[in-house]
């Protein structure tokens, strides 16, 4: 009777071992008692994540400041998109900040702004008065040219196509005109209203604080 009971054991563990090994490769079976569907991917829970909200701060009246001061107010308000642009249209850049004031933001100070929102100064330099409203920059050539006269010549070179021919000569004495934007045109070849056809164009300028002989 030994020989028996011992072959009784031994499958009956062998059953056990069979049983646990198809519960480790299956265990939705012994999680659920239900079988999963072949090659189905194991269902994942979706957690809920609530859309941030915007920030709003109250952006102060930083007009009159210095542009340094102003960026750094700005800044500790909580705005941190800045820009700024001359606001007498000359396209100088304002490659020192504590050199200029500012003439004008946008937008404008008060609550309830989106922190978010691009922040922008109208400056002129420490020693210059600011205009009434920005300088509008030079009307871009097309087909016409249009009149640059008292216009930045650094805009005006802006506002020719790419691909111009272009000379610009002092018209006070025989200086290098080095730096564009401190110089504004006093003569224009061709003339406003003449038809461009990629013809060479001419300028004559002075310092912008200077008078056009």
């Amino acid at each position: 009777m030994r020989p028996h009971h011992a072959f009784t054991l031994l499958a009956a563990a062998s059953a056990l071992a069979l049983a646990l090994a198809l519960t480790a490769c299956n265990p939705q079976v012994a999680d659920s008692g239900k079988p999963s569907t072949p090659g189905a991917p194991p269902a994942t829970p979706t957690a809920f994540i609530p859309a941030p909200s915007a920030k709003t701060a109250t952006l102060p009246n930083l007009v009159g400041k210095g542009l340094q001061t102003a960026q750094d107010e700005a800044q500790g308000a909580g705005f941190f998109v800045l820009t700024s642009h001359d606001a007498l249209g000359r396209e100088r850049l304002q490659a020192l900040d504590r050199n200029w004031k500012v003439c004008s933001q946008t937008p404008g100070p008060g609550a309830g702004i989106d922190t978010k929102t691009s922040v922008d100064f109208g400056a002129v330099k420490l020693e210059e008065s600011c205009p009434a409203t920005d300088a509008p920059a030079p009307k871009p050539a097309g087909d016409v040219m249009p009149n640059f006269v008292s216009q930045g010549m650094k805009a005006v070179r802006s506002a020719l196509p790419a691909n111009a021919s272009i000379t610009v000569k002092d018209a006070v004495q025989s200086r290098m005109v080095l730096q564009e934007s401190n110089w504004k045109v006093c003569t224009q070849d061709p003339k406003a209203g003449a038809a461009l056809t990629g013809q060479p164009l001419a300028f004559t300028v002075a310092k912008t604080e200077e008078s056009c002989p």
